[in-house]
């Protein structure tokens, strides 16, 4: 699995994630997608790495901008992961 991160600016409501949300669902095959407004930055988790100009693409053409981005091997912890040692 993939962690994508990108900062995003010009989001100032919920609503304004949830345009970036859809949008990058429409696009992309993705496993979740989280946008914050009060961080100014959309999470994204994919099996497959995402091309980053298309990513880029599609966020800035419903109006926001992009920054820096990143992306990083990410492996989801289990209810109970804590208690292995």
């Amino acid at each position: 699995m993939i962690k994508t991160t990108i900062k995003v600016t010009g989001m100032a409501c919920t609503m304004c994630e949830a345009h970036i949300n859809e949008a990058v669902r429409n696009a992309f095959s993705v496993k979740k997608v989280k946008s914050s407004h009060s961080k100014g930055e959309t999470v994204i988790l994919s099996e497959e790495p995402l091309d980053e100009a298309a990513l880029r693409k599609t966020i800035e053409v419903t109006g926001y901008t992009t920054g820096e981005m990143t992306s990083a091997s990410y492996k989801k912890n289990g209810l109970f992961s804590f208690w292995k040692k």
